[in-house]
């Protein structure tokens, strides 16, 4: 090898480490403007490995927007007592889930954390604290990996505290509005329809007809802002409730996304549709 090639080895080599890429992160101009917030169906694992008509969507979603100074997620895979925030320098990958091909479990999403910033929010957030071992788990690194796959963005994440009403989670995220304005893309992870009880993954299955119904009541009432359908404030509508949420984990996230918008922002919908027959793959952005 010549001393020219042992010099780009020895300066790829050096490109490619965390704290090479974290510092190289940190240099990026924040986005200029006001950045959207989005919520993201992120559904089975295995989306990671595959190339669908959703995960295009995604890689699409990340070559359109502004590009972010760093990225808070909220996913539904993470709730604790209080708010927490991931403090960690260089978040491990998360493989929170069992039974799937080895594949999967040699996925890496070696994105630099952003400690500063989960201290910071700490400050701000009611009752808040930082972990400061927190990685990454798979509602967002599975999104993130077709999102940015580069992995060369700080990101951090936003435990849902486990003890307030469906209310109190679109309060608390109104206090990430002004990382908006700081080139901070919010970026929330659950599934508008989620109930792996009936979820199935043979072939040509139809939706069931209660899952559709959910996800256009829950599109409709985004696109008014109507408040009392998306809190399940209709007394009416809570056997669907209980049909599309027998837990109601991975449809929080969707009231961080709307805590963190304001009544100015567009809602538009990139993705629309359905896996395994049961989960809502319905994408949203807000401005």
């Amino acid at each position: 090898m010549t001393r020219r090639h042992l010099f780009q080895t020895a300066l790829a080599l050096i490109a490619a480490h965390p704290l090479a890429k974290a510092a190289a992160a940190a240099a990026q101009p924040p986005a200029r403007g006001k950045m959207p917030v989005l919520f993201i169906g992120h559904g089975s694992p295995m989306n990671a490995l595959r190339d669908t008509p959703f995960t295009r969507h995604l890689a699409q979603l990340g070559r359109e927007l502004p590009r972010p100074r760093a990225i808070l997620v909220v996913s539904a895979h993470w709730a604790a007592e209080q708010p927490m925030l991931s403090a960690t320098a260089q978040p491990e990958t998360i493989y929170d889930f069992g039974g799937f091909p080895q594949a999967l479990y040699q996925v890496r999403y070696p994105s630099p954390g952003q400690p500063a910033l989960a201290r910071q929010l700490a400050r701000s957030l009611p009752n808040a604290a930082v972990d400061g071992q927190r990685g990454l788990d798979h509602g967002a690194w599975t999104v993130l990996h077709h999102l940015y796959p580069q992995a060369d963005i700080p990101v951090l994440q936003l435990a849902m505290p486990t003890r307030i009403r469906m209310d109190g989670h679109v309060a608390l995220a109104t206090g990430l509005r002004a990382l908006r304005n700081e080139g901070v893309l919010v970026l929330a992870s659950g599934n508008i329809v989620h109930n792996l009880r009936l979820a199935t993954d043979a072939p040509d299955t139809p939706v069931y007809d209660w899952a559709q119904t959910f996800d256009g009541m829950a599109a409709a009432a985004l696109l008014q802002r109507d408040m009392p359908i998306l809190l399940a404030q209709d007394k009416a509508q809570h056997p669907l409730w209980r049909m599309a949420h027998p837990s109601i984990e991975h449809y929080l996230p969707l009231l961080y996304a709307l805590g963190a918008s304001t009544e100015a922002d567009k809602i538009s919908f990139p993705f629309q549709g359905f896996e395994e027959a049961t989960l809502s793959m319905r994408s949203v952005r807000f401005g």
